[in-house]
């Protein structure tokens, strides 16, 4: 199988997109490093499944919004698998809040999760990469990468940093068999709180194709660019949102 031997790393990975993206790569032969932040139970589950497919398997609890809890998951990693070929940072809070009644913390815990982790992962993972003269990054942005939306303040200039991010490691690490993409994720039908599923749901008459996205959508969408059929692409921001908001 096209991905036997390597071995990725995916952030958020216990449900929902990460859950996706793990069963998706590990059907090419990849291993898998499982991250997850609180839910124990759900990336003990997934990883279950993964390893019914013959793959290896490690799940990694901490804050991938910690410097020093990313140092630690990566000396644990390093420790079950020589490398890490495939890096997808999918962690991502995504809060409501109106802007002037936000606090310090409001802000930073966002920027924490959703850009300054992947900032720390990648500074973990990305020497490896070019050591083996192959990696694949792969950043889960979203329409907020796009757009700004009321309430959503830190999530938006989160997102939008993450994909500045892709592109300038895109020129940095391309030389070196590096590719660094992001995927902007429409209104993807995922498990939320009643909140976060209303919301969801309020988007569909934006999408011109009538429904909400699958996870196996975005999954395969991942697959494709950490094949050899993707290997062309890089830098980019490939939008999967049904056609909302082009």
């Amino acid at each position: 199988m096209e991905h036997s031997g390597k071995t990725a790393f995916i952030t958020g990975a216990g449900k929902n997109i990460g859950r996706a993206i793990a069963i998706n790569l590990a059907s090419t032969g990849c291993n898998i490093v499982l991250n997850g932040n609180s839910d124990v139970k759900a990336c003990e589950q997934t990883a279950a499944a993964l390893k019914e497919m013959g793959v290896n398997v490690t799940v990694l609890m901490g804050d991938v919004g910690s410097s020093d809890e990313v140092k630690r998951m990566a000396k644990e990693a390093f420790k079950e698998f020589d490398k890490i070929d495939i890096l997808v940072n999918n962690a991502a809070i995504r809060p409501s809040k109106p802007f002037l009644e936000m606090e310090d913390d409001d802000w930073h815990k966002v920027l924490d999760i959703d850009l300054n982790s992947a900032f720390y992962t990648c500074r973990a993972f990305a020497g490896g990469m070019i050591e083996k003269g192959w990696g694949r990054i792969i950043n889960i942005t979203g329409m907020n990468a796009i757009h700004g939306y009321k309430g959503r303040a830190p999530v938006s200039a989160a997102k939008h940093g993450l994909w500045g991010l892709t592109k300038s490691l895109g020129k940095e690490l391309g030389a070196q068999g590096v590719t660094t993409n992001a995927i902007s994720p429409g209104p993807i039908d995922t498990a939320g709180d009643a909140e976060q599923r209303e919301h969801i749901v309020s988007m569909i008459p934006r999408v011109p194709l009538g429904r909400l996205g699958q996870p196996e959508e975005i999954a395969a969408l991942t697959g494709f660019l950490c094949s050899n059929g993707g290997a062309f692409v890089n830098g980019q921001m490939i939008n999967c949102n049904g056609g909302a908001e082009t």
